[in-house]
């Protein structure tokens, strides 16, 4: 079959950046320093994200006023909440603590499935290449394999799975359909969160007329979009659970962002962040962590408020960090980059299962919620995007920097019950090890973009780790 050849950059790298205040003002947002959310040791790590503050300003005042949160009764510890830490491949050991079943942490088999998304690169220059739509023909009949906003990207989904093991097989399955069907078009599947090179903008958007539509209300923000993140579905059985789950979550969103940042190269050189997906992300008005609502109503109706505003185009694209599938029936989380093998993208399957789990046996128990404002949410965000797991984090709960391995040790505590009852355990901490041994993927990025002789190496290298496979346990 012939080669597919790369259409030139056209955009520059920091376009969408360029069109902040463009984007931002469709929801009437307010310039808002993320850095008066975070301790003044963060204050320079903060900065940047100045803008997504601003979104979140926006969201909330197209929101309108909210109801307040009931506050935990007298002498109920609230819960504790953090970003997750991690050693950024120092090889500190991880641990979860051992089963203890029949604790009532769950109500039974808690479903999951996985969306990703992956680019397709020219393996001598590491150009896009707008290959998307020939791949996606070639494998007619394939429903896990699917077009995305921009001609370079592809997206899979599993189907609904109730194990990891069946997940991380389904995965594994789709990684390396879409590969084999990539290298016959002449490039390589990768799964990084931004595409390492240059990107064609505008030219590349996919020809649906739903994207078209995005490309002409949004353009400046389309034309630096094109990265991929890891969605993961989780079955509820009822939207009012699920709009209670989504605020459960919340605190949460950073963990899940610094385990799986794996974006660090963009335009051809380090940018500096380890998820660079989620600081260009950002740029949507709606990619913002969710509110509290009480019940499905009041979101259905902050959902309305914002596509008749302008902020979204329609439920769709109402891109927050966890929402209300507009599809199926499944809280879907959307914070994580694509991860750089299946392995890692099945402890993120297991953490959000085990989180959500979590928060459904807290909201049938009727457990007080603890709602951090919404800065703090953002700050902790911010470095865990910046950082990943090798640095320091902040507490959405105080807003100050914390010690990541202390904050770990509450993670897997809060989730246990959960990783038990679905005998997820030894899965998760052999996973967890093998991230403490290997590094995230913006570590191993970054390793491989200074190893790597030249660009097809590096590209070669990329494409080789996000076939690796998965393995029960580990």
């Amino acid at each position: 079959m012939a080669r597919t050849v790369p259409i030139a950059a056209e955009q520059p790298l920091d376009a969408a950046w360029k069109a902040a205040g463009q984007v931002v003002s469709l929801a009437g947002a307010e310039a808002v320093a993320v850095q008066a959310a975070a301790s003044a040791t963060l204050a320079a790590l903060l900065w940047p994200l100045i803008p997504a503050a601003a979104a979140l300003a926006g969201l909330a005042s197209a929101l309108g006023q909210r109801r307040p949160v009931p506050e935990p009764e007298a002498g109920t510890p609230a819960e504790v909440v953090a970003v997750m830490p991690g050693s950024g491949g120092a090889g500190r050991a991880a641990t979860v603590p051992g089963p203890r079943r029949g604790t009532g942490a769950t109500a039974g088999p808690v479903t999951v499935g996985v969306e990703e998304e992956f680019v397709l690169l020219d393996p001598c220059t590491g150009a896009a290449v707008l290959a998307a739509p020939d791949l996606v023909r070639m494998l007619d009949g394939e429903p896990g394999v699917r077009p995305e906003l921009m001609r370079f990207q592809v997206e899979t989904a599993t189907g609904v799975c109730t194990s990891l093991d069946e997940v991380g097989g389904e995965l594994v399955r789709l990684r390396r359909l879409a590969a084999d069907a990539a290298a016959h078009l002449g490039c390589r599947l990768v799964a990084s969160g931004a595409a390492p090179y240059r990107v064609p903008g505008l030219a590349a958007v996919t020809g649906q007329p739903r994207y078209r539509e995005l490309a002409r209300r949004y353009g400046p923000v389309v034309a630096g979009a094109g990265t991929c993140a890891c969605h993961v579905h989780v079955g509820v059985s009822s939207r009012d659970l699920g709009v209670q789950v989504l605020a459960r979550l919340r605190p949460w969103l950073a963990i899940l962002l610094a385990v799986t940042a794996n974006s660090p190269i963009a335009g051809g050189r380090d940018t500096g962040w380890a998820s660079w997906r989620y600081a260009t992300w950002s740029r949507w008005p709606t990619a913002v962590p969710p509110e509290v609502w009480p019940d499905a109503a009041a979101y259905d109706a902050a959902i309305r408020c914002l596509v008749r505003r302008g902020a979204a185009l329609d439920e769709r694209s109402v891109y927050f960090l966890a929402r209300l599938s507009p599809r199926y029936p499944t809280v879907e989380v959307r914070v994580a980059d694509v991860c750089l093998d299946a392995g890692t993208a099945v402890l993120l399957a297991g953490l959000t299962r085990a989180l959500v789990a979590t928060a459904l046996a807290e909201a049938r128990r009727g457990t007080p919620l603890a709602a951090p404002p919404a800065r703090q949410v953002a700050a902790a965000l911010a470095a865990a995007a910046r950082h990943g797991l090798a640095g320091a984090g902040v507490d959405p709960v105080t807003g100050q920097a914390v010690d990541t391995a202390a904050l770990r040790s509450r993670l897997l505590d809060h989730v246990h019950h959960a990783l038990s009852d679905h005998g997820d355990t030894e899965t998760i901490t052999g996973l967890l090890r093998r991230l403490d041994d290997r590094g995230t993927g913006a570590d191993r990025q970054r390793a491989l973009f200074t190893g790597a002789a030249n660009t097809p190496a590096f590209i070669t290298a990329l494409a080789r780790a996000s076939l690796s496979g998965y393995q029960p346990g580990r």
